[in-house]
């Protein structure tokens, strides 16, 4: 009995030197020494977990039992048996990956982490949101880390997080495993049987256990270098911020303790403290945060001529990456720059400022550029090949980088661990393939607009099951047919179906966001013909053929030739041609440059993304615009030294503004009824058209020669055209009276020249009747004409009079939107400082939200009925009286409130009843 009592208190004794580990190394050492007295194997993870709880009683232990054994009462586990069988290999063991392998192996999956470091050393303090604070707190973090979140504490430094999340993994029977590197899949060979070697993974050392693993999952959690294949990324890129991070060292003394923390002060909060800054150092900033963990951890971002200007930047690139490489930053300057802001920062409180020393031995300093950010176009795929199948799936950084200022890493890093954990379950459960990945890719649609507003409020409700953290969700917004690519079965290739193509193409249209989605390609196409013809300018690329200027003055002066004289631009001056450029566009169209002409001429290549996106509002501005007909200000003339022949501008051209418009409203409102009376209003007049034809050959040639001087590009259009015909061959055979009518009131005039003829072919089809009435029903001298064609006459004459009244109002509607002014015209483009369109104050890039191409607060962000905060993608705006509302209050809005959808049902209205009363028969 002595002797148990005395592996109790040894056990104990090394159980909380397993807590007080404050090394990678020294946790691992420890686990080992402590698996190695109770006699446990912890690669035997079904029985793992119990049998510790069995073997550890102390009081310390207990209670974080009783912690995890609330989390593990989850019924989405099924008490560690929802997968049971299924092997996953975890690259990389920082917060996120290690919160992943916590959950999978919380599910009964046997996970592996693979770590190629062997330290954790990473200084910086993650920003924590409430729900990842409670969710660490369930798993016992408190036990861990006794100053966890104490107070109004929302933080915790990267070091601290991973050896509290590791401790915790090792505890459930994760294997982790340091100093190994991933390398590549390994597909399964070719010749085996059923029992063969599956998928493996190769890594770095070759003899490694792990070699030998055949794998059901693989998670890549190795940050932004991600080293999976069949992931592409995207970039998103903002305006240059160079932020700088400064790690000193906390020696935890009483002064240090008293100094207080600078949770995040921007420019516009506090603008004197930035300008004594500016005033006593030279160091101008944007925005400063101080947090006080392991480290002294300071965060800002520094405006780039105050870097020149203190020697940190040597030269000044336009290119960002030249710009911040090592060659052309000083080092030195750079630490007495970080270190004078830290000082100022806390009044010159902190006795000391050393810097703490990063994994590289060298201080702990960096500056980047954090509006550089990149996103996996997808979340996860399938990998099958010879009868085996493998689930490929990304979390953190390698599946979406944060933004920095909004301290979103750590939040929706865990969101999408527990996002990819229901994945793995729904794999294990046998559900398709397709199925799978169309669920994980409707989840991940939702992650990059997560914030603490829009996510679910309780708690204590978390769980897997993505239910119970998003409100209103939608699980299958993305099909299965969208992510067949995703499914790579190694034997028939897959076309691509690009996911946000499609997403786009199935949202509603008033849900639909109006931001340019041009591609390059597309986009230089539409530059060369615009630009094409103009002196000195061939448009190849879209850098380098625009650094002269004169393509970007041809650009304006094709559709606005009154701002530029072209003639009179020399092409040797670019600065200059550049600066021009720029001027009259900011100033008449209001795109703001995002450079300056001598810089753009200066022989450095232009940054591609910011030249696209810098082209794509001309093309926002121009796209649809008609050229200035002749004659008129705006006519563009003739390029010197090319010859210019005018062309005829065909009628269709001419009617091409107002078509355009119409075609934009049906294509938009119509649904799949209003389709079906169009097509019947089109099928009764090519009936009654195919009569008239039999009893009157000639009328053929007659329609040909009508319809080649007009073709209207719509079907509305079409089909008053064709009924146009009608009618004028139809009034063509009527006789003419025989005597004089009397005198009326002249009607007021009509702008149609169809309708006009219609109701002056009424009016004389009304004075006739009277003498029509005794003859014969077919007239040997006018055999086109029965009493049966007045009657489609009337009726017909009737239905083009209302199409024409419904045609005018949208017409007008359309223009009323669109509001194309004669002289310059000027869209208003976002940019930096814009105001929020709910409240009309100014916002800023980190308090700001874009939607429907325009800038609202995160508080404003909100339906205008209920008041509910919104979460982008899940919201309805009302383009006529620019407001916000959540789906439900937009549906019971949405009959009064959408002008378009009246005229679209007056329309259809108008059709019907037209159509009921048509008579076939002649």
């Amino acid at each position: 009995m002595g002797e148990t009592e005395e592996e109790k208190d040894q056990a104990g004794k090394l159980f909380e030197n397993f807590i007080q580990a404050s090394t990678c190394k020294g946790t691992l050492q420890s686990f080992n020494l402590l698996c190695r007295l109770l006699d446990l194997d912890p690669q035997d993870h079904e029985t793992f977990y119990c049998s510790l709880k069995t073997r550890l009683t102390s009081w310390r232990a207990k209670a974080l039992w009783t912690k995890l054994d609330k989390r593990t009462c989850h019924k989405e586990y099924k008490r560690g048996q929802a997968c049971v069988g299924t092997k996953c290999l975890i690259i990389g063991g920082g917060p996120c990956g290690l919160r992943t392998a916590i959950e999978l192996a919380l599910l009964g999956a046997k996970v592996v982490v693979i770590e190629k470091r062997d330290t954790f050393s990473r200084n910086n303090v993650l920003h924590l949101w409430p729900y990842t604070i409670h969710d660490l707190k369930g798993l016992g973090a408190k036990k861990f880390y006794g100053k966890f979140c104490a107070g109004a504490i929302d933080h915790i430094s990267i070091r601290q997080l991973q050896l509290m999340l590791l401790k915790i993994a090792l505890l459930v029977a994760v294997e982790f495993h340091v100093n190994v590197e991933f390398v590549k899949l390994l597909e399964p060979p070719e010749n085996q049987e059923n029992d063969g070697p599956g998928w493996r993974a190769e890594i770095r050392p070759a003899d490694h256990p792990v070699a030998s693993i055949d794998f059901d999952v693989v998670v890549g959690a190795d940050g932004r270098r991600n080293t999976l294949e069949g992931f592409k990324r995207k970039e998103f890129r903002g305006k240059l911020a160079i932020a700088i991070t400064a790690n000193f060292v906390n020696r935890n003394t009483t002064a240090e303790a008293k100094v207080e923390e600078i949770s995040g002060v921007a420019f516009i909060f506090n603008q004197k403290f930035f300008l004594d800054l500016k005033e006593e150092t030279g160091i101008d900033l944007e925005n400063i945060v101080y947090y006080k963990d392991n480290t002294h951890y300071f965060v800002m971002t520094a405006k780039k001529q105050s870097l020149l200007d203190k020697g940190v930047i040597i030269h000044d690139y336009i290119d960002t990456e030249m710009l911040l490489s090592s060659e052309n930053v000083n080092q030195e300057a750079l630490l007495g720059y970080a270190r004078e802001a830290a000082d100022f920062g806390t009044n010159y409180q902190l006795p000391t400022l050393d810097f703490a020393i990063n994994a590289c031995d060298q201080p702990d300093v960096a500056m980047f550029d954090f509006t550089s950010m990149y996103a996996s176009e997808n979340a996860a795929l399938v990998r099958e090949r010879f009868g085996h199948q493998l689930l490929v799936a990304l979390v953190g950084d390698s599946l979406l980088e944060p933004f920095w200022p909004m301290g979103t890493g750590c939040a929706r890093g865990f969101l999408a661990a527990f996002d990819s954990a229901w994945m793995v379950k729904r794999w294990a459960e046998g559900r398709t393939p397709l199925e799978v990945l169309a669920e994980r890719e409707s989840l991940y649609r939702i992650l990059p607009q997560t914030t603490t507003e829009n996510i679910g409020k309780n708690f204590e409700q978390y769980t897997i099951d993505p239910g119970t953290r998003y409100p209103n969700l939608i699980s299958t917004c993305v099909r299965q047919n969208q992510v067949r690519h995703l499914y790579i079965n190694g034997e028939l290739p897959v076309k691509s179906c690009s996911l946000e193509r499609n997403a786009t193409i199935r949202r509603p249209v008033n849900l639909a966001r109006r931001e340019s989605e041009i591609r390059p390609g597309r986009l230089l196409t539409w530059c060369q013909k615009q630009t094409e013809g103009y002196r000195n300018v061939s448009v190849t690329d879209l850098t380098t053929s625009w650094q002269s200027g004169l393509a970007l003055c041809a650009l304006i002066h094709r559709f606005r030739s009154h701002l530029i004289e072209f003639d009179s631009l020399n092409e040797e001056d670019s600065a200059n041609n550049l600066q021009l450029a720029c001027d009259v566009a900011e100033r008449e169209f209001g795109i703001r440059p995002f450079t300056t002409g001598e810089e753009m001429a200066a022989g450095q290549e232009p940054d591609k993304t910011r030249m696209v996106t810098y082209l794509s509002k001309f093309y926002e501005l121009f796209r649809g615009t008609p050229l200035p007909v002749s004659g008129t200000p705006h006519t563009p003339l003739p390029i010197s030294g090319t010859p210019h022949t005018p062309h005829p501008i065909p009628q269709q051209t001419r009617v091409r503004k107002v078509c355009s418009y119409l075609e934009e409203v049906s294509a938009s409102c119509v649904g799949e009824g209003r389709e079906v009376k169009e097509n019947k209003v089109r099928s009764m007049a090519s009936q009654l058209l195919s009569k008239f034809e039999e009893s009157n050959p000639s009328f053929t040639l007659r329609r040909q020669v009508r319809t080649t001087k007009i073709c209207p590009p719509s079907p509305l259009l079409r089909t008053l055209s064709v009924l146009d015909s009608v009618l004028h061959s139809l009034y063509s055979t009527v006789p003419q009276p025989q005597f004089q009518p009397q005198p009326k009131l002249q009607p007021p005039s009509i702008p149609n020249p169809t309708l006009r003829k219609v109701r002056q072919a009424d009016q004389t089809c009304a004075q006739t009747q009277p003498q029509m009435q005794p003859q014969k029903p077919e007239s040997t001298e006018y055999p086109g004409y029965s009493p049966s064609c007045h009657s489609a006459v009337l009726a017909m004459s009737r239905m083009l009079q209302r199409l024409q009244e419904v045609e005018e109002k949208i017409t007008q509607y359309c223009l009323s939107l669109c509001s194309v002014s004669q002289g310059s015209l000027r869209r208003e483009f976002p940019g930096s400082g814009d105001k929020c369109h709910s409240c009309q104050k100014r916002v800023y890039v980190v308090e700001r939200i874009s939607a429907e191409g325009l800038y609202f607060h995160r508080e404003c962000f909100c339906c205008d009925t209920c008041g509910s905060v919104l979460r982008q993608g899940g919201h309805a705006f009302d383009s006529e009286q620019g407001k916000l509302y959540c789906k439900l209050h937009f549906t019971h809005r949405k009959n009064g409130m959408n002008h378009r959808r009246t005229f679209n049902s007056h329309l259809v209205i108008v059709l019907d009843h037209s159509i009921i009363h048509l008579p076939l028969s002649f």
